[in-house]
């Protein structure tokens, strides 16, 4: 096998299965700098990781589509 198929796993778990709880983290942690308030911290992440998703979906789209064309 190739390297890259063994980066690919983390503890036998392929990493994109660890993306929905990085996004998670990420918009807890940002929106408690800019809040102080839960309800307003928890509103805010859920809209940043809904605009975080949106656009590595896009992303992805975007690869996909390059990689059927090349």
């Amino acid at each position: 096998m190739s390297p890259a198929v063994f980066a690919a796993n983390v503890f036998g778990v392929p990493f994109y299965w660890h993306l929905p709880v990085l996004i998670a983290v990420i918009s807890v942690v940002y929106s408690a700098t800019r809040f102080e308030r839960w309800d307003h911290i928890f509103r805010e992440a859920f809209r940043w990781g809904l605009r975080m998703g949106a656009f590595l979906l896009g992303i992805l789209v975007v690869l996909y589509l390059v990689g059927l064309w090349v």
